[in-house]
């Protein structure tokens, strides 16, 4: 048996109607009509909704608890972190791509390679050739050939160790889940009262109700994420930018802000 067929027969049970039940609560009728149906999702959150089945409780003679605890075992949300919810809706999944290794890696390391075997043998094969005693002033100075090849040799090592190729770029999909700074969020209830949660850098900081009027600002190194019932009736400014209304009345919303 759910919360709202255990409300239903209750109701049933006292001879009462939708309509007389709302009556006597204060409860829109289509509101009851959507319990009854183990629908809580329109009653603008847990304590909203709980509030709601104390009151209709008390009407229909019961203790005030009597469908509370049904509701919280099948519907509540406080024995489940905001962070579980976050990541059942993909909120904090942030996609990522693998790294790809530069071909410039390797071909510099074949230059390299090629450039050493080529001074070795150039090293090896003149001190194998004895230099004759009348041109030994003028051996000081090397040939053009030597010349040359030295430079043809050693210019691939000059250049690769100068190049700035052999440092690999960085790929756009390391620049993007690299942390962007501090984030701050600014909740203002300007139209209405919201149950409200939130968690700064992984840890759960608040949990309540956000009245009209209230004005709460939050500060994080990574991430700030938020849980509202009531999200037509909250302003949020994130880094000083005033966002577009995140949802609509009595709906639930769940973002993460970096």
């Amino acid at each position: 048996m759910t919360t709202g067929s255990e409300l239903r027969d209750r109701r049933e049970s006292a001879g009462l109607s939708l309509e007389q039940l709302a009556s006597m609560t204060s409860v829109r009728m289509g509101l009851i009509s959507e319990m009854e149906s183990n629908n809580f999702s329109h009653c603008g959150g847990d304590t909203y909704a709980r509030g709601h089945l104390k009151n209709i409780a008390l009407r229909l003679g019961l203790e005030p608890n009597h469908f509370v605890e049904m509701y919280n075992a099948e519907h509540s949300m406080d024995h489940r972190a905001i962070h579980e919810l976050l990541v059942e809706s993909n909120v904090t999944a942030i996609p990522r791509e693998s790294k790809k290794l530069s071909w410039k890696i390797p071909a510099l390391a074949s230059v390299l390679i090629l450039a050493t075997i080529g001074i070795v043998q150039i090293v090896v094969s003149n001190q194998s050739e004895p230099v004759p005693t009348a041109v030994a002033e003028s051996s000081q100075s090397p040939t053009p050939e030597a010349t040359v090849s030295a430079v043809e040799s050693a210019s691939p090592t000059a250049s690769a160790s100068s190049t700035p190729s052999a440092t690999p770029s960085v790929t756009p999909s390391a620049t993007q889940s690299a942390p962007t700074g501090s984030v701050t969020l600014v909740l203002s209830a300007e139209r209405g009262n919201s149950f409200f949660n939130v968690v700064v850098d992984g840890k759960s900081v608040v949990k309540g109700s956000l009245f009209q009027g209230d004005v709460k600002t939050y500060k994080g190194e990574k991430s700030i994420s938020i849980y509202l019932s009531n999200p037509a009736g909250v302003d949020v400014t994130h880094n000083g930018k005033l966002l577009a209304p995140l949802g609509g009345q009595n709906q639930e919303v769940r973002r993460t802000f970096r």
